[in-house]
């Protein structure tokens, strides 16, 4: 299996712009044989957005169905990070379109990171797993995936691959370099940890984008500038994986 992911700019609120790279990137994504495209934290409408509040998006948004449609069109699913909205609520969320354009998954963001998070959005209280070509797979949105215990329990339950956008800045390199590769081998799981670059308002984001194997090797890692990533994923090599879930003791 193939999986992709989209390293841009925020899109400043401009939800006509972000759906836009979204089609194209899963056009390409999709050309290059990609199972599946992964797109940044809030990518509608950007994640250090000051409209937050008036820029979420209900299900039956015309943005999410162009989205579920250019996943149809390109034959490749899609992961995007977004502002919902639910009555009063506005979620951290994230959805995953099949490639013939069905609602596979949907997770709200469980982690809030900080305190602007914590008073913009409710947090999430629950996993969300699906088929992704015949690999049980799940979402999580970046500051989850920072969490062993999330990882896993849904390690525990199968999974086998985690997508996962995020919007890291700096001066949080660590996770970059060694948390998602750790996370990844020590949980014997692919994880495909799509980012932001640039600048919005007062946050510079890392760039970085990677792709980790089940063995903690990086697969496909992006600078600073928008990049499109794909890498092939390898099959789970037994005598490499890690056996610290079925090893561990505690005192």
């Amino acid at each position: 299996m193939k999986l992709a992911l989209w390293q841009g700019v925020s899109p400043l609120s401009d939800l006509d712009l972000a759906v836009d790279q979204a089609e194209r990137a899963l056009r390409a994504a999709g050309a290059l044989g990609a199972a599946a495209l992964v797109l940044p934290e809030l990518w509608l409408p950007g994640y250090n957005q000051p409209d937050m509040a008036q820029k979420g998006l209900t299900h039956d948004s015309v943005f999410l169905a162009r989205l579920a449609a250019a996943a149809r069109a390109a034959g490749c699913a899609l992961v995007m990070g977004y502002a919902e909205r639910e009555g009063a609520r506005l979620y951290n969320s994230a959805i995953a379109f099949g490639p013939q354009g069905e609602t596979l998954a949907h997770y709200r963001k469980i982690q809030l990171y900080g305190p602007r998070e914590k008073a913009l959005f409710t947090p999430g209280d629950q996993y969300s797993t699906f088929s992704l070509s015949g690999e049980t797979t799940a979402l999580l949105i970046c500051y989850d995936v920072e969490f062993a215990p999330h990882v896993k329990t849904l390690a525990d339950q199968g999974v086998r691959v985690i997508l996962c956008p995020t919007a890291n800045m700096q001066p949080f390199t660590h996770v970059i370099r060694h948390s998602i590769p750790a996370m990844a081998a020590n949980h014997g799981l692919t994880i495909v940890y799509a980012n932001f670059c640039g600048s919005e308002g007062d946050l510079t984001y890392l760039g970085g984008s990677l792709i980790a194997g089940p063995h903690g090797e990086v697969l496909a890692q992006a600078g600073e500038t928008p990049a499109l990533l794909v890498a092939e994923i390898p099959a789970r090599d037994a005598a490499r994986l890690s056996t610290q879930s079925a090893d561990l003791r505690l005192p």
